[in-house]
């Protein structure tokens, strides 16, 4: 039901800019949308207008919004427990990280619990650091790692330069075809030459001192960039091969996004830690943590582990968790993710590809995609700001969120979206993008 309270776009947005300090920002510069209430894949502003979420807001709400049986969880939780310190044990928490470890690979034992994505990276570095005695981390240059001391300098986007405070990390190229650092013509051809750089990087920082490499399963913020088939297990192999433990990332990548319950399944590797936020329970209420194999649970277990958070494992956000993947695997999500993005989204896109030539590459799998815009398709040239700004209120005008990324239009809808809802979403593509090419 549509409530607002008497309240309009206009004073929702005075309130929030007169006393809120919003993050990646010039505060001076901010037009923020007012939203009221959603429900599914739809939301609404104070006035009633309604918008098709095609972003899963920061893409993380992969059951899309006010799933019954989540709300009614964490209400229940809160009549029962509201919170607690995680040195207590409680049964919400236990049956959190074994839902969890339910969707891991074999050999993964226990969950630590973080407040979201960022410290969930911080502690998996942590963890590496310890088992291995080593201080380095390798990292990709197209990534997102979150903005805590050590995830933010692990990231290779341009947002970690002014925040470089952290010691021990070293960046690396990761396959991208369409823009190829390897003057690569083909994906096996790419594929190859990665490799041959990340070895290279490795025997120059020096096997010894590298604790391990961080990548995400599909690099999201950096342009759902899928890795050839090949790349995650040669990755593995390096690492076997050098003493290095891997850590995948599944931040934004896990939990249904690529129409698997965790990314890496789509590329038959297993990694030494799982990081986790956003999809395990749609962010109804802040969570994250680390999936941690066997072999590093038993290092621990008569080690002591410098970390903790006061919210680990927070009741409310365990609740959510636990009726969110629950919710899940009695709908189908995972399911419809895989079905709708391998029968209507990613065909959809593929077409619009062709169609207009303002999109120089479409990208992705499941819900999870990425139309690159170009000004100029030969040179491959990126839309300049001022037209990227122009196609964002051409979508919001046609009431579409999408998550737009520098010269990209990322398309992240929640798991339960329908055949019927991408295809609208398709059309107000379709004509706004044909607006771009004009």
């Amino acid at each position: 039901m549509k409530q607002f309270d008497g309240i309009t776009n206009r004073q929702a947005c005075e309130l929030d800019l007169r006393h809120v300090f919003h993050s990646w920002s010039v505060q001076g510069q901010l037009d923020p949308l007012a939203f009221a209430g959603g429900s599914g894949c739809t939301l609404w502003d104070y006035e009633g207008r309604e918008y098709l979420d095609f972003s899963s807001q920061l893409i993380n709400t992969n059951i899309g919004h006010q799933h019954p049986k989540v709300v009614r969880a964490i209400q229940e939780q809160a009549a029962q427990l509201c919170t607690l310190a995680p040195a207590h044990a409680t049964a919400v928490r236990g049956q959190a990280a074994q839902r969890i470890l339910a969707r891991a690979p074999q050999g993964f034992q226990k969950v630590f619990f973080t407040n979201g994505g960022a410290d969930a990276n911080e502690n998996a570095m942590r963890m590496a650091r310890l088992y291995t005695g080593r201080d380095k981390i390798l990292s990709a240059y197209r990534s997102y790692h979150g903005n805590t001391g050590a995830a933010i300098v692990a990231t290779g986007d341009p947002r970690r330069v002014p925040n470089e405070y952290s010691r021990g990390h070293v960046h690396f190229f990761t396959p991208y075809l369409y823009r190829s650092e390897f003057q690569a013509q083909t994906q096996d051809e790419e594929c190859e030459r990665a490799l041959r750089h990340l070895r290279r990087v490795i025997e120059c920082e020096g096997p010894a001192s590298v604790a391990a490499i961080l990548l995400e399963s599909v690099p999201g913020t950096a342009g759902v960039l899928v890795p050839p088939p090949g790349y995650l297990p040669g990755v593995r192999a390096l690492a076997d091969e050098f003493g290095l433990l891997l850590i995948l990332d599944e931040v934004m990548a896990g939990f249904g996004r690529t129409g698997a319950w965790l990314a890496h399944e789509h590329f038959g590797v297993t990694p030494d830690l799982i990081t986790f936020a956003k999809g395990v329970n749609s962010g109804y209420v802040p969570a994250g943590g680390v999936i941690v194999s066997e072999r590093i649970c038993e290092h621990f277990h008569d080690r002591y582990f410098p970390g903790g958070l006061t919210y680990s494992g927070h009741p409310l956000a365990m609740a959510a968790i636990v009726a969110t993947l629950d919710a899940m695997q009695e709908e189908d999500m995972v399911g419809n993710a895989r079905r709708i993005g391998q029968e209507v989204l990613g065909p959809g896109v593929r077409e619009l590809a062709a169609r207009h030539a303002v999109i120089g590459q479409a990208r992705g799998l499941g819900l999870f995609w990425a139309l690159e815009l170009v000004a100029d398709p030969s040179t491959r040239a990126p839309l300049p700001p001022a037209r990227m700004a122009a196609v964002r209120r051409a979508l919001l005008d046609a009431g579409l969120l999408a998550f737009l990324v520098e010269n990209r239009i990322h398309l992240a809808p929640p798991c339960i979206v329908t055949a019927a809802q991408v295809e609208q979403a398709l059309d107000v593509l379709d004509g706004v993008l044909g607006q771009a090419s004009a």
